[in-house]
């Protein structure tokens, strides 16, 4: 059981719940701000909410989470393009849950959960990609092994024969 929770914690899974979760404080504090005590409406006050934690959010996620994968400019570009997606999705989630009397607080624990959801697994495959790695063993990506000495093509102008 030590081990399973070990590996557990060290694992891109727990990284990434421990940053949403940090990153949905930051993200339903700001909402809160911007709509309670600023008085926007909900939805531009959810949708800043929403992109005042990006920065943080993404940071952490690429470089904690999912160890730098992919490359920095394409996991911003994705990263952005999902993030766009998402906060029509927390937006319309979050006036949905309003509208019916609910409260925006509960739309949008609803909607962080929903797009959690979908989100692991795109970051994990799509906006963090890890490199693949050569076959195990000792076999090399030409398929020589890194016992094989390399062969030396004779050439027939070669001095050897």
């Amino acid at each position: 059981m030590k081990a399973f929770i070990s590996k557990f914690l060290a694992s891109s899974l727990f990284k990434f719940l421990l940053i949403g979760g940090l990153s949905f404080l930051l993200d339903l504090g700001l909402l809160a701000l911007c709509f309670q005590v600023f008085g926007w409406p909900l939805w531009l006050a959810t949708g800043a909410g929403f992109w005042g934690s990006f920065f943080f959010n993404y940071f952490l996620q690429r470089h904690f989470a999912f160890n730098g994968g992919g490359t920095a400019l394409g996991g911003v570009l994705r990263y952005s393009g999902l993030l766009v997606f998402n906060t029509l999705a927390v937006m319309g989630i979050v006036e949905l849950f309003e509208f019916i009397g609910a409260g925006y607080v509960v739309g949008k624990v609803v909607a962080t959960i929903v797009t959690m959801g979908w989100n692991y697994f795109i970051y994990k495959h799509w906006v963090f990609p890890q490199k693949k790695q050569p076959n195990s063993g000792s076999e090399q990506p030409d398929g020589q092994s890194d016992t094989d000495t390399p062969t030396q093509k004779l050439t027939p102008n070669s001095s050897e024969g």
